[in-house]
């Protein structure tokens, strides 16, 4: 039971690039798809067919960059894990997605993080 403990502990500990990382490693080494994976575990709606499907995935789309564009710049390289030319061009180029078809919790991380380095961000 403790090594379950200290299993989910790692995993809630994880950065969104080594999420990233471990969503790549269970795709392509053992066939899963992480995104599919939440939703099986999370079974059926209550309601059967008659509830409207809930979004499972969201792009998050960089609208400005903002005053602190450097900073913003750095972040997106971290969190994509692009060379620093690549995340200048993302952001030089707002709007421009960040990244595409990840999870809402991802989704609602990196939002997080690139209003706190004073970008302007939209999820879709």
């Amino acid at each position: 039971m403790a090594d379950l403990k200290d299993f989910a502990e790692q995993l809630v500990n994880l950065t969104v690039k080594e999420v990233n990382e471990l969503a790549d490693i269970l795709k392509e080494e053992y066939g899963i798809e992480p995104a599919a994976a939440a939703v099986a575990v999370a079974g059926p709606v209550a309601g059967g067919g008659d509830a409207a499907e809930e979004k499972t995935e969201f792009d998050v789309i960089l609208k400005a960059a903002g005053a602190s564009k450097l900073a913003v710049v750095k972040l997106v390289k971290e969190l994509t894990g692009l060379g620093l030319k690549e995340a200048k061009e993302i952001v030089d180029s707002a709007p421009a997605p960040v990244k595409e078809g990840i999870s809402k919790d991802e989704a609602e991380g990196l939002k997080k993080s690139l209003e706190e380095a004073g970008a302007e961000v939209e999820l879709k």
